[in-house]
C-alpha cells in the first residue's frame, strides 16, 4: 500500500472530527455562539447534476442551514457542479473545480464554495463549485449538533486511525464525484470558454483532502494545477508528473499545524513545483471570511501564483 493511500485513509476521519470546531476556533469571538439555523433548500442557480448518482444508503434528504453568516449544507445526496464563468474579454482559458470543506458531514457553500468562485472569476478564471455527497448526519438539526458535539468530544484528542485498505471504499462517492467534475469541465469546455489542459482544483480542509486524493489516486482527472488551504501535510508518494502545488496553512491552526511539513517535503523532494505559505495566525477555516490575520491575504498570493503559471493574464 503506497504511503499517499496511508496518509489519505488516516487524515479522513480527522477531518470529520476536526471541522465544526475548528470553523469555531477560526472566527471572531462575537460569532463563535451562532446557532445552526434551518433556511430553506436555495434555488442554486445553475447549478448542474454530476450524474454519479445517489449516495449509497442514503435515508436523510439534503438540508441547508446558516451559521457564522454563511451558508451550508449537509445530507448531500447528489452531486452537482456550479459554474461561475468570467467575463469573456477577461478569461485566461483556466479552470479551478472548488471543494468546500466540512468533514464529509457539511460543506461550507458560501466561505470555502461560491465566494471563492466568484473571487476566481473575477479575475479572469472559470470556477466551478462542487458540491460533493456527504456522510449521512441526524435530520433534525438538535440531533445533528448533539451527534457532532458527542463526536468530538470523544475523538477530537485522539482521531481514530482506519486500516489503510479502507480507503478506496471510504472515499468512493467524493472522489467519484471529482472526478465527474473534471470530465464534464472539459467536456463542455469549448462551451465555457476553457483550455481542457489548464483545468485544476482547489480545496479547503476535507475539501483539500479531496484534492490531494484526486491528484494522487489514479485516473482521468489530472489536475492541472492543485490548492489546499488549511489541509493535511502529512508527507505522501508524489506520483511522476505531479501538478504544482499551492498550500496554505495557519501556524496556530489547531489539527494540522503540528504535524510537519512532509507533503511539501515530498513535493520538493520530487522536484515538482511548491508554494508553501505559513501564517502566523488564522486558526482553521478561515477561508474567505474577512479577518484582521495575515491569512486573509491567502487569496491574493493564490492569484498572483496563478499568474506566475500562466492561469490568470498578467496585468500591464
Amino acid at each position: 500500500m503506497h504511503r499517499s493511500t496511508r496518509a489519505i485513509s488516516s487524515l479522513r476521519l480527522s477531518l470529520i472530527v476536526a471541522l465544526a470546531l475548528a470553523t469555531t476556533l477560526s472566527l471572531p469571538a462575537a460569532a463563535q455562539d451562532d446557532a445552526m439555523t434551518p433556511i430553506a433548500t436555495p434555488a442554486q442557480q445553475g447549478a448542474l447534476p454530476l450524474g454519479t448518482g445517489a449516495l449509497p444508503g442514503a435515508s436523510v434528504k439534503e438540508s441547508w442551514f446558516r451559521q457564522y453568516g454563511s451558508t451550508f449544507t449537509r445530507n448531500v445526496t447528489e452531486a452537482t457542479l456550479t459554474p461561475f464563468l468570467p467575463d469573456p474579454a477577461r478569461a485566461s482559458g483556466a479552470a479551478v473545480i472548488v471543494a468546500p470543506g466540512g468533514g464529509f458531514r457539511t460543506l461550507s457553500m458560501d466561505n470555502e464554495g461560491y465566494d471563492v468562485a466568484r473571487a476566481l472569476a473575477a479575475r479572469g478564471v472559470a470556477a466551478f463549485v462542487l458540491k460533493y455527497r456527504l456522510n449521512q448526519t441526524p435530520a433534525e438539526m438538535n440531533a445533528f449538533a448533539e451527534s457532532m458535539r458527542a463526536m468530538f468530544s470523544g475523538t477530537a484528542a485522539r482521531p481514530p486511525r482506519p486500516d489503510a485498505a479502507t480507503m478506496a471504499t471510504q472515499l468512493a462517492p467524493q472522489l467519484a464525484d471529482s472526478r465527474a467534475a473534471f470530465a464534464l469541465v472539459r467536456r463542455r469546455a469549448a462551451e465555457w470558454h476553457v483550455d481542457p489542459s489548464k483545468v485544476g482544483m482547489v480545496g479547503f480542509s476535507a475539501g483539500a483532502m479531496l484534492t490531494l486524493a484526486t491528484t494522487l489516486t489514479p485516473s482521468d482527472a489530472k489536475p492541472a494545477f492543485i490548492g489546499t488551504i488549511y489541509g493535511p501535510l502529512t508527507g505522501v508518494t508524489v506520483p511522476a508528473g505531479a501538478p504544482p502545488l499551492f498550500v496554505a496553512l495557519a501556524a496556530d491552526d489547531p489539527f494540522f499545524a503540528n504535524g510537519g511539513f512532509g507533503l511539501i517535503e515530498r513535493w520538493r523532494e520530487a522536484k515538482r513545483p511548491v508554494e508553501f505559505h505559513l501564517y502566523e495566525q488564522g486558526g482553521h477555516g478561515f477561508g474567505m471570511y474577512p479577518k484582521t490575520t495575515t491569512s486573509t491575504g491567502w487569496f491574493d498570493a493564490f492569484a498572483r501564483w496563478l499568474t506566475m503559471h500562466g492561469m490568470i493574464k498578467a496585468v500591464g
